[in-house]
């Protein structure tokens, strides 16, 4: 990792660059898979699956044998931490429910808000070496509680055509509705645009490689809603002394295997804290069996040295973090004066992996600064608002004139009509 102290401020946007991939390079090879699916269907989907995951599929939906099954050979202890985590989740999110609002604007004039649930809407789930179960219950539990009528899960099979059976298992007590195998690009595709097995869904979730980055990019240009964008997961350590240098050095290394393009930031007042993690960070990466891969995500991490714990807040600002871990005395006082991360995790046993799995929250978040500007996932991801408004004839004396005269200066003459016509009536 590299270690940068006391930078200056105009330093700070060149310092805190993420490493990106522009995925605007794959759009031609994406795109060629995207009107295939389109234009060919299940077939396509098919070819696509012996093409990018060498299996060869008779059936795209996964059977409630296959359920049965792989609920057989999830060990019952990560049974009893999926369902943990499960009542977790869905207590914090059930908490999140909208209550409607009535307003009476004027006299005669009454305006509602309320919430409705997204209809169908599609996860992708990605597998291989990491077959992410816990985002099966990231997103299909708050899409449950928020009344989605249709949760359609892609996720890639291994080469005996299986998946994996805590995903399956995680999928089942989440409420997914429908299991597809099914990975990368061509999922997305076939969820934006449905095909003989799948449903078009109206909005997709979830992370993924490049290759489903760029799927999801160039399909919510005009035919399907997405979540947030998404890059490489990130986090930042904001610590003082008074940290545990081998808890910080843990939860730098936890993002770091996450892959080659993660990223690692510690910001501290402390020199002395830098050291002791430095060293905490060398030692427990010698433990990691995805070392290689942590290393190559350390290789482009930073140990930043500030002067004070202003200077340390205005810098975790700037960076605006997927993850904050406060590990300092005061570290309420701090929060309190974070306005830019997706989630923050607080004090010395706070560990992102709590947020990640079985705290509650939701760890589906805003990475490469979108934290300034989109919030993590959440039930209202699972909904949408809808207006409604009542006039009475009271209601038209009320406004009527104000709309009309509205209306007039915009030049919208029939905007005008439809509110005079109902005030001659009243005359």
């Amino acid at each position: 990792m590299k270690y940068v102290q006391f930078p200056q401020r105009d330093a700070w946007t060149e310092l805190l660059k993420r490493p990106s991939f522009d995925v605007s390079s794959l759009f031609a090879t994406v795109n060629g898979v995207i009107d295939r699916v389109r234009n060919e269907g299940d077939k396509a989907l098919r070819e696509l699956e012996l093409q990018f995951d060498k299996v060869e599929l008779d059936k795209l939906a996964v059977s409630q044998t296959e359920f049965d099954n792989a609920a057989l050979q999830v060990d019952e202890k990560l049974k009893n931490a999926i369902r943990l985590a499960h009542r977790n989740i869905a207590a914090f999110h059930e908490a999140q429910r909208f209550s409607p609002i009535v307003v009476q604007t004027a006299d005669g004039v009454t305006c509602e808000q309320r919430a409705v649930p997204i209809e169908r809407i599609g996860l992708y789930i990605p597998g291989g070496t990491a077959p992410l179960f816990s985002t099966v219950l990231m997103l299909a539990t708050p899409a449950q509680i928020a009344g989605c009528r249709d949760i359609i899960l892609c996720t890639p099979p291994g080469r005996d055509g299986q998946i994996n059976p805590a995903i399956l298992y995680a999928a089942q007590v989440a409420g997914a509705t429908r299991v597809y195998k099914i990975g990368g690009a061509q999922a997305i595709a076939a969820m934006a645009y449905g095909t003989e097995s799948v449903p078009k869904v109206d909005k997709i979730f979830g992370p993924g490689n490049q290759y489903v980055t760029a799927a999801k990019q160039l399909v919510s240009l005009s035919d399907v809603a997405i979540d947030m964008p998404a890059g490489p997961s990130e986090v930042e350590v904001l610590a003082d002394e008074s940290c545990n240098p081998a808890f910080v050095a843990a939860d730098l290394l936890s993002q770091a295997e996450h892959g080659a393009d993660s990223q690692a930031v510690l910001v501290s007042t402390s020199s002395k804290t830098i050291e002791e993690v430095q060293a905490e960070v060398e030692r427990q990466l010698q433990q990691l069996p995805r070392k290689e891969l942590a290393q190559k995500s350390l290789d482009h991490s930073l140990y930043i040295l500030v002067k004070d714990i202003d200077e340390a807040v205005d810098i975790t600002n700037a960076y605006a973090p997927e993850h904050l871990v406060i590990a300092t005395r005061d570290y309420r006082a701090v929060a309190d004066r974070i306005v830019h991360a997706g989630s923050i995790f607080l004090g010395n046993y706070s560990c992102e992996s709590a947020g990640d799995y079985a705290s509650g929250t939701n760890h589906t978040l805003p990475t490469k600064g979108y934290a300034r500007a989109y919030s993590g996932l959440n039930l209202d991801s699972f909904q949408r608002k809808m207006t409604l408004q009542e006039l009475t004839a009271e209601g038209v004396r009320s406004i009527g004139e104000a709309v009309a005269l509205m209306a007039e200066g915009e030049q919208l003459t029939a905007h005008q009509r439809a509110m005079t016509i109902r005030m001659d009536s009243l005359s």
